[in-house]
Formats: structure tokens, sequence, C-alpha cells
């Protein structure tokens, strides 16, 4: 796969020429320079891949919750097993450091797998009862059928289990399509799959935002679930609205991040640093907006700053490297845009610039002084740029934080119990976490709320996302 320089789309259980035939280069984020080739669907394709995916679900539907517990565990495995081959696509694509790579992303990834094969036995439902007399009701919990999925180039390989995991656990088919830039990874995958889950319920498809809106508005999908920018979560969202499809939305984030004068400064500084630079601040749930308590404000600033210096970034296999490049060469032009664009009262204090002349890798930056009404507090940079802000009190803290459109995650650092309790009921975001930013388990759900988007990815809340509930009565006098 690796070797591949022309890649296919991936239906029906086999790798398929585009029929409209069109493809488009994929440029390597650490030199800029073009790999490979892949498909720039049009409605044909995604035509086709949804007829199979609807074939396909007519039989995937019936499979028992042990039978489909028993694929994803085999493909759990698979995964496992040809790991260096998925860290191999994935780098290739994203540029990311290899080994963290390795070390980070696909244990979690297999750990999903696991998760919801044990989950697509669990599901529940109320007992069954006489609510009438003479009549016994219960509910069903379905599947709902095709699902149409839209994944981003930050973690390509991740979100693509994110997504498929619950979905085929819960005994729906699959059309997916990949970001068009970081398409790589999900394709090996697709074969994987197929190697144990029948032809037409994994399926990928390739292309730009066109194709992705033929996925959204083709007929044959009831849902639809899209990780992204809100801009494009907006546009699945009105795309879905003439059929009435359902749609989860897992959309960006601004993430607070409110440090109390009581907190560790140091630990604080160091945990936030990895927070916010990892995976070069491309994450929605990034730690990159400070609001840090007047008494530790500078010393904080001043701390953050130095692990911003001793921070890296660099190709895959660069030695104590933390990040790679930012994706595109928009994503740059973008981070970079945010900075050129600060106002006169923030200060860059360390940072602020390109690294290398080659690729598209920022360094990683810290910027003070800037106040709630700026655009890089109200936006998402996406980038490894951290804010810090001075704020006064408890109350003042909470309206920062929660001053801005998104509200996907936020985290409190404070010794004092009570005043963490207190904050994480305040805040408005979907995760709040408490001396710590960033984690995930696959028990828990992850979901924001406000311009993040709505619906859970991850634990159960995901996997019934994926079902619909039917009211079943049975006249039992008759």
């Amino acid at each position: 796969m690796s070797d591949q320089q022309q890649l296919r789309n991936f239906v029906n259980g086999e790798y398929v020429d585009p029929v409209d035939g069109g493809y488009a280069d994929l440029v390597d984020p650490c030199t800029g320079e073009v790999f490979a080739q892949a498909p720039v669907s049009g409605a044909a394709d995604v035509d086709a891949a949804m007829k199979a995916a609807a074939a396909a679900f007519e039989t995937w539907r019936d499979a028992t919750p042990g039978e489909r517990q028993k694929a994803l565990l085999k493909l759990a495995d698979a995964v496992e097993a040809r790991a260096a081959e998925l860290v191999d696509a994935e780098v290739r694509n994203t540029g990311k450091p290899r080994q963290l790579t390795a070390d980070e992303e696909l244990p979690p990834a297999v750990d999903q797998f696991r998760f919801f094969a044990g989950a697509a036995r669990l599901l529940e439902g109320r007992s069954a009862g006489e609510y009438m007399a003479g009549h016994t009701s219960y509910v069903r919990r379905e599947p709902i059928g095709v699902c149409a999925q839209v994944t981003p180039w930050n973690y390509p390989l991740m979100m693509a289990v994110w997504k498929i995991a619950p979905a085929l656990a819960a005994g729906n088919t699959v059309v997916l399509k990949p970001s068009d830039t970081t398409p790589v990874s999900t394709l090996l995958l697709a074969e994987i799959a197929s190697e144990f889950f029948p032809p037409g319920v994994f399926n990928v498809v390739c292309g730009n935002r066109d194709t992705g809106r033929a996925l959204v508005s083709h007929p044959t999908p009831q849902f639809v679930s899209i990780t992204g920018s809100t801009r494009a979560g907006m546009e699945v969202a009105a795309a879905a609205a003439p059929d009435l499809k359902r749609t989860h939305l897992e959309l960006g984030g601004k993430a607070p991040v409110v440090i109390f004068d009581d907190a560790d400064v140091a630990a604080a500084a160091e945990a936030i640093a990895v927070g916010g630079y990892f995976n070069a601040g491309q994450d929605c749930t990034a730690a990159t907006r400070v609001l840090a308590g007047p008494g530790i404000h500078d010393d904080f600033v001043a701390a953050l700053a130095e692990q911003a210096r001793n921070t890296k970034t660099g190709a895959p296999d660069d030695e104590d490297v933390l990040y790679g490049p930012l994706n595109n060469a928009n994503q740059l032009a973008r981070v970079r845009g945010f900075v050129d664009r600060l106002p006169d009262h923030a200060k860059v204090d360390t940072g602020g610039s390109q690294v290398g002349e080659r690729g598209y890798f920022y360094a990683p930056t810290v910027v003070s002084g800037v106040r709630q009404a700026d655009e890089i507090i109200q936006d998402e940079v996406f980038g490894p740029v951290i804010t810090v802000q001075r704020f006064s009190d408890e109350d003042e803290a909470v309206r920062w934080a929660n001053g801005v459109d998104y509200g996907l995650s936020a985290s409190v650092w404070t010794k004092d119990h009570g005043r963490a309790m207190r904050m994480t009921r305040r805040l408005d975001f979907g995760c709040v976490w408490v001396n710590t930013h960033i984690p995930f388990v696959s028990e828990m759900p992850h979901g924001g709320f406000k311009h993040s988007g709505h619906g859970k990815d991850l634990s159960v809340y995901s996997l019934e996302d994926y079902t619909r509930i039917k009211h079943v009565m049975h006249n039992i006098e008759g």
C-alpha cells in the first residue's frame, strides 16, 4: 500500500478506479512535494458506493451482536498485527513523528475496536410491560441503515476508527470519505477490514468538498457523521436538511485552560505545552487558550515560554520531536495569518515563525497580552500557538472561558476541590478535565455543545447515536 503511487477507491470489498477518472495530487507536508495521487470521486462513484452499502445492509443488519463482535475483534487483532504498515501510511500522509504515532495513536485505535466489539452486545432497552390493559409493549433498538461519514486530516486513521467502529457494531453499513489530503491510512484500513466484513459493509470514496456534498445529499444514507470545521458542519447540516437526515457533528473547539493561583505552575506549564503543541496544535481539544490567575500569570507565561523553546518540531524520524508539520500550505498560511494580524497590545513571547524552508513546519508559539475580543481568542487557530490571558477572579474566568462560540472541551487547574467542582459545573463544554488536559478513554463520551456540534464519539453514547428506537405493542387478549 505504501508503495502505491496512484490510489483507488475501496468499494464493495475491492479497489476500484473512479468512474469520472479524476485525480488530485497528495503532498508530503514535510517537503511540499507530491508523493501520490488520489481519486476525486464524482456522483457516479458515490452512487456505486451507496448501492454497495445498501445491498450489504440487507444482510449485515441481521448479523447477531455476537457475530458483529467477532468481526470487530478480528479487525482489532489485524490492526494490531499490521500496526507498522498503518503507521507508515499515516506518517507518509501527515508527516507526524513515527514513534509517537505508533505509541499514542495505534494502541487507542485497537482498544476502540475492542471496546465497541463488546458494546455491540450490551445495547439495552426498557423492560417489556403492560402499559395499557391487554397490551404488552417493548422497545427495539435497530441499526439506522447506510451511514455517510466524513473524516478530517488531523487524525485520519483515528477518526476513521471513531466513526466506523460504533456504526458497524450497531449493524449499519458505511460509505466514508476521508479528507482529500490524507486518504492513505483509511484506504489501508478498509483493505484490512474487508477480510472480516462482507463486501459493501465498509466503503471508502476519496475526493474533495464536492464529493462530500454528493455523499451527504445522496438519498440513500439516513445518518451523516462528520468530524471537521464548524463551517463544514454547517454545510453538512444544510445539505442533510432537505431529506431530514440525522446528523452527528464533531466540529471545532477553542478549549479554555483555567489555571488558578494555587496550581503547580511548573507542572501545569509542562502538561499544557504537550496538550497545546501535540500534533502541531491540530486538535479541536488542544490546550491553546490559557486563562491564568493574577498571582501566577507572569510566572506561568515564563514557564510556558521555556517549555515552548524546548519543544521540537521536525520530520517523522527526527529525534525528540513532539510534532511534525502543519497539514498543508493553506493551514500554514492560516496559522501565520493569525500571528501576523495580532493587535499591538499582544506580545509574542516565543516562536511566531515558520521553521525551515521546506514543508509546513511552524515553531511552538506563546502569545500573551491578548484580550477577550481578539480574533486569536475567538477563532480556532488549529496550530501550535498558545495564548495566555490574565483573569481577576473566578467569575471572570468563567465568563471568558464560556465567551466563545465553541463548547467542546476545557480544563481546570487547582488544588481546591470545591473550586474544581464549581468550575466543572459552570463551564459550558462537553468535556472538562481537572489538573490534566487531553486524555481520552474508550468508555467515556467525546462531543461538544454550541458551534462545536452535537452527538458523541466513543462510549456507549456513540453506539446509541448509530441506532434508532422502535416501539412495538402486542394485543395479548386477541
